[in-house]
């Protein structure tokens, strides 16, 4: 049974209390696009996605995800570790030597959840992609989902990937981009404008649509539906996640400065505050 609004909400809440304190406590990792991406993540694996229980790396008759902006991986741990794959508990070691939850998910440590090491951006949709023909080769009808930071996309490994993509016909992929406009440097559109992202990808023969309130859980969950019926139909499916960098603490948003930066004592204090506690810390 699937969780409703009110739960989702509150695993968000706890989700974002994770991601603050594991920067924190290492004074070292990227909390502006994880809680701008937390919703979306929360939707994914607690509502959208089919899952299997357990892990294995084959994943044959489920659905797949592919975090291609591996920096992002805090939001990533908290929402794994809460879904089940691994103890809660592991978080406490996020970014610490010999730990499974290294800055950028690694496949060495066979941590549950992580299919493909990431971090060397661009590489994630091509992985996808992959991913997504082999369920095709095996006759297996689930989705792969994929996600990409908006910032990733003036990487040109994306774009052959995105033309090769349609050209063979892979429908069973829903590629979302976190489009917060930001990105390490400063905004997307100073660092390196990209124009229209729904006219590039409809270019290159996808189909296209747009969840203006990528913060909000009910969009998010509707719009992924209406992506997920858009598949098998022999394009392509690409959807347009308007984000906010780092969701949920006024004094990260609006801004780039906390792409990869971790608040110093007061500032979690602050944040933690913004975030009342709702299903426990670990």
């Amino acid at each position: 049974m699937k969780p409703n609004t009110q739960q989702l909400s509150d695993l968000t809440i706890q989700v974002r209390r994770d991601i603050l304190r594991m920067v924190h406590a290492v004074n070292s990792g990227h909390p502006g696009g994880s809680l701008g991406c937390t919703e979306f993540l929360v939707a994914l694996y607690q509502n959208l996605m089919e899952r299997k229980e357990g892990f294995d790396m084959d994943g044959i008759g489920e659905d797949l995800f592919f975090l291609s902006n591996g920096h992002i991986s805090p939001v990533f741990y908290s929402v794994l570790a809460r879904s089940g794959y691994f103890p809660v508990s592991e978080l406490a070691t996020f970014r610490l030597i010999n730990s499974r939850l290294q800055g950028h998910p690694t496949t060495h440590d066979h941590l549950p959840g992580i299919r493909v090491a990431a971090g060397s951006l661009g590489q994630g949709l091509s992985v996808s992609i992959g991913a997504a023909q082999a369920k095709k080769l095996n006759n297996d009808n689930h989705i792969v989902y994929a996600l990409t930071g908006d910032g990733e996309l003036q990487e040109g490994q994306n774009w052959e990937a995105i033309m090769y993509a349609s050209a063979k016909k892979v429908d069973n992929l829903i590629a979302t981009v976190d489009l917060n406009g930001k990105q390490i440097d400063g905004t997307t559109d100073d660092v390196l404008a990209m124009g229209s992202l729904r006219a590039k990808f409809e270019a290159f023969d996808w189909d296209v649509l747009e969840i203006k309130e990528g913060n909000n859980l009910e969009a998010i969950i509707a719009g992924m539906n209406d992506a997920k019926s858009r598949t098998g139909k022999g394009k392509p499916v690409c959807v347009l996640l308007h984000t906010e960098m780092g969701n949920g603490v006024d004094y990260m948003m609006y801004s780039h400065a906390w792409h990869g930066k971790a608040p110093n004592d007061a500032q979690l204090e602050n944040a933690l505050a913004q975030n009342p506690e709702t299903l426990g810390d670990y």
